[in-house]
């Protein structure tokens, strides 16, 4: 007990909130930027077990706000980084490692050996798979996102308070990931320990919880806005086709497939692979009949957008082999570049 004192001794905590943390079972989705501020401060503080979810491996562009890694560690998985990096703040911690990245196939079997769920991905699509996995299986989680320098929080289905559909109806289509935005590493620390505090709070159940709230703190001029919402009726929440499978780049260029591109002519990086089919998005239903129904399709954009929005529509037309290229056309050309130097 000598280690968590400073916080046993807080109005509200005492040796009963201690054992509530020790009790409690978090999953954080994403081992990312997000991920590398909630998960040392939960551990440290003394959760009791602590599941970690992501298929990705480290960067070199990483590191300037992922700050659990460090160089020599480029290349490796992120999940397994950093469940090392974390037990080392609190040995007797529990960690599950899911070195895959979540889906609507494997939410439901994951989720159900939590309490809480941490959204620390940039991902807008799977946010609404938590979402829907979470109202599902009646938990909690807790919502964070990064635009630049400014961050939002939530928390969403929070003892039958609103959701993340309740606020956010239909993907928003134009939002760029911290990729295309850019993004500052003092503002993905600041948003990380709002969450982790939200998370501390609904476990210890202490203090006011942003359920039914969006906290939205802008870094640059130090101001902060809450605006309330409620549980909106359920005509008006729109569900997101959530069965297509995400593949790595490198995943993505091994065996035989059609790598279909649906973004317009023209955008850059342009990946000159014999495999890839062009057909933009705008156009895709009117050419349909020129793609073969019995091949797999491994299907990228930009940022995962339109990908989705494209096997959608072939899922529809009765395409069965579809699968959606994680990162896009940048990170299919740096698989591309990377392969081509270690060849020469």
């Amino acid at each position: 007990m000598e280690r968590f004192q400073r916080q046993i001794i807080l109005p509200g905590i005492g040796t009963s909130g201690q054992q509530k943390l020790k009790s409690s079972r978090v999953l954080v989705v994403g081992a990312g930027g997000l991920g590398c501020v909630i998960l040392p401060y939960l551990a440290a503080a003394g959760i009791g077990k602590i599941g970690i979810i992501d298929g990705d491996k480290i960067e070199e562009s990483n590191l300037h706000r992922q700050v659990l890694y460090a160089s020599e560690q480029i290349g490796l998985y992120k999940v397994k980084e950093a469940a090392d990096a974390i037990i080392k703040k609190n040995p007797g911690l529990e960690v599950l490692v899911y070195e895959e990245f979540l889906t609507a196939k494997n939410a439901p079997e994951i989720f159900s050996d939590f309490d809480l769920i941490i959204d620390a991905t940039d991902n807008l699509f799977i946010r609404y798979v938590i979402d829907d996995t979470c109202v599902a299986c009646g938990k909690p989680f807790v919502y964070g996102s990064i635009h630049q320098f400014q961050g939002q929080v939530s928390v969403f289905n929070y003892e039958g308070g609103p959701t993340y559909r309740d606020i956010f109806p239909e993907e928003n289509k134009s939002a760029p990931n911290c990729a295309e935005a850019g993004v500052l590493g003092t503002t993905v620390g600041l948003i990380g320990m709002l969450q982790a505090n939200e998370a501390m709070k609904i476990i210890l159940g202490i203090g006011e919880v942003l359920s039914g709230k969006l906290l939205i703190y802008n870094l640059l001029n130090n101001t902060q806005q809450v605006f309330e919402f409620g549980n909106a009726p359920k005509s008006e929440k729109r569900h997101i086709s959530a069965s297509f499978k995400l593949i790595t780049a490198e995943e993505a260029l091994l065996g035989e497939s059609v790598l279909l591109d649906v973004r317009e002519q023209g955008e850059m990086p342009q990946v000159n692979l014999e495999n890839v089919q062009q057909i933009p998005l705008s156009i895709l239903e009117k050419e349909l009949g020129s793609l073969d129904k019995s091949a797999e399709f491994r299907i990228f954009c930009q940022s995962g957008v339109r990908s989705r929005k494209a096997a959608d529509l072939l899922s529809q037309k009765g395409f069965e082999k579809l699968k959606l290229i994680r990162g896009g056309a940048q990170d299919l050309l740096l698989e591309t570049e990377t392969n081509r130097i270690e060849k020469e």
